[in-house]
């Protein structure tokens, strides 16, 4: 197996991925420090809570029970409450006392009370696609609902956490999952992405659906295809769990991390999960893929890179012709494989070794020429950037070779790359932009918060042994004139002491701390979050 790099005495973080209770009702928090009487909302998070079911144990980071938080911020006090996702994955996983349902690394055994023959026979049906949405929060129409990447969302209650219907994709729009990780414009218009699969051959969809309802009750109705792309290979479709969006178009991704769908397909009746049809083909070129969100058409030109694995997207924006795309990026797509339930609750030498064996992920611009004819030239760099040391190169009639530029320096090896990277969302998607957010990767999950500073190319770092901090969330401040004015928004893990997890609240323009809100309850680290401002 290769190694990426030597770090030795990583300390021990099971904690971080233990099963916790859920915390219903409102409870207050200790606060330190001042919270800004401005931030006026809730901070909502999702992640998996719950690894165990009965005597069984979920394989995978992935799998566990969606576990929703909300910290709930006003008059510069903080209140906070979790409930489990009440999914029907998690219903039936509660009734039966075991898991019930596959997740994505996680097969279910028949059910020990049919008979063999009705054993033998559910190992020939295809698992239903779990409703266990424990990635994100994201909105529709205005409406939150929570994500993964199966076909099914659930709508949920923003202000109590209350589950609420669950959403089916295909209901909609002939699709068998979409990304969690929409984007959003200004008017509410949503883009997200999701596959499709016949006897034909498999697509990558851009999906469009409304900023409005017209009826209070309604979800996706009104969610249309944009566009379909046809997969390089039948049967092998590329994985990708985010894109990117500018003013005027949608970037998709292909890179070489696969799903063999025969693999997928089959894996109930050899009783392997999901993720066993997963891997990496380096062989494979990553291919950029831009469809004109105006009339739906994408692009004959076919952007290369070099192989690559990138999981988010930073932004990405046009200007003088060219289409710059940021995003955190590693030259070796095997990462997922790696966090299963039993590598994250490794110590010593064991944990070293699964960290050093990562690939780390790093910040990197690629840029794209968006007018090729047939007057462009061949051979030659056509980024026109000042100071930028991207290239894009017309090599065949339809094909532009592209190389990435870094966009940090050697500081941020110190701190094990960058990823779960954010940015002032609402003022600068899509648009030039100086600033982005992140956590630093010296373990298996984020140990420092990070600030990009493009212009300068300077960083600056939030960092406290023993403490975990998870994607920052940026909030403008009311009126804000600069790019940076406002605060993060972090939970912070703390496995060394029990039941001190805290809120953290930094200025994001000078990275000092403002303030903590502790929390007396443990919460496992979770995946991503959004800021819900108060009507």
């Amino acid at each position: 197996m290769q190694r990426f790099t030597d770090v030795r005495g990583l300390p021990s973080i099971e904690k971080l991925v233990r099963s916790v209770e859920d915390t219903p009702a409102a409870i207050s928090t200790d606060v330190t420090g001042r919270v800004p009487e401005w931030i006026n909302g809730s901070f909502l998070r999702n992640g998996p809570g719950k690894f165990e079911i009965g005597n069984q144990t979920f394989n995978h980071w992935f799998d566990g029970m969606a576990l929703l938080h909300q910290f709930k911020i006003s008059n510069g006090q903080v209140t906070y409450r979790s409930r489990f996702l009440s999914s029907d994955s998690y219903q039936a996983n509660k009734e039966n006392n075991r898991i019930a349902v596959s997740e994505f690394g996680t097969v279910t055994v028949p059910d020990p009370c049919k008979s063999l023959f009705q054993r033998f026979l559910s190992r020939f049906q295809l698992p239903d696609p779990t409703d266990n949405a424990n990635v994100s929060f994201v909105t529709y129409k205005g409406d939150y609902y929570v994500s993964t990447e199966t076909r099914n969302m659930r709508r949920v209650d923003p202000e109590t956490l209350e589950t609420r219907e669950r959403v089916d994709w295909t209901k909609f729009v002939a699709v068998n999952g979409a990304t969690a990780h929409p984007h959003t414009e200004l008017d509410g218009t949503t883009y997200n992405m999701g596959n499709s699969y016949s006897l034909k051959g498999s697509c990558y969809n851009i999906i469009r659906v409304p900023g409005s309802k017209t009826s209070q009750d309604e979800t996706l109705e009104g969610a249309t295809i944009l566009c379909s792309i046809p997969s390089q290979h039948k049967g092998k479709v590329s994985y990708y769990h985010s894109f990117a969006m500018s003013e005027n178009y949608v970037v998709f991704i292909e890179q070489p991390i696969k799903m063999d769908l025969l693999r997928i397909a089959t894996g109930k009746l050899r009783g392997r999960s999901i993720s066993d049809g997963f891997y990496w083909e380096p062989k494979n070129d990553t291919v950029f893929h831009l469809v004109n969100k105006h009339t739906g058409k994408v692009s004959g030109v076919r952007y290369l890179a070099k192989p690559l694995a990138t999981f988010h997207q930073i932004n990405a924006f046009e200007e003088d012709g060219l289409l710059v795309v940021d995003m955190c990026v590693s030259d070796d797509g095997t990462a997922i494989s790696n966090y299963n339930i039993q590598n994250l609750r490794k110590s010593g030498e064991a944990l070293d070794e699964v960290y050093n064996t990562l690939s780390r992920n790093f910040p990197r611009r690629f840029v794209l020429p968006l007018d090729v004819d047939a007057s462009t030239p061949y051979g030659c760099n056509l980024n026109t950037r000042l100071n930028s040391t991207a290239s894009c190169v017309r090599i065949a009639e339809d094909k532009v070779l592209c190389s990435h530029e870094d966009l940090h320096g050697e500081q941020l090896h110190q701190y094990g790359g960058l990823e779960f990277p954010q940015i002032n969302y609402s003022k600068y998607n899509a648009r030039p932009y100086r600033y982005f957010y992140g956590c630093g990767f010296r373990h298996l999950v984020g140990d420092t918060l990070i600030k990009m500073d493009l212009r300068e190319m300077q960083m600056k770092v939030w960092d406290h042994a023993g403490l975990y901090p998870s994607e920052p969330v940026f909030v403008p401040a009311p009126g804000a004139t600069e790019e940076d004015d406002g605060v993060l928004l972090s939970v912070v893990i703390t496995p060394e002491k029990d039941k001190s997890t805290f809120l953290l609240v930094l200025d994001a323009s000078t990275f000092e701390e403002l303030a903590r809100a502790a929390v007396p309850v443990n919460i496992p680290y979770g995946f991503h979050g959004a800021f819900n401002a108060a009507a």
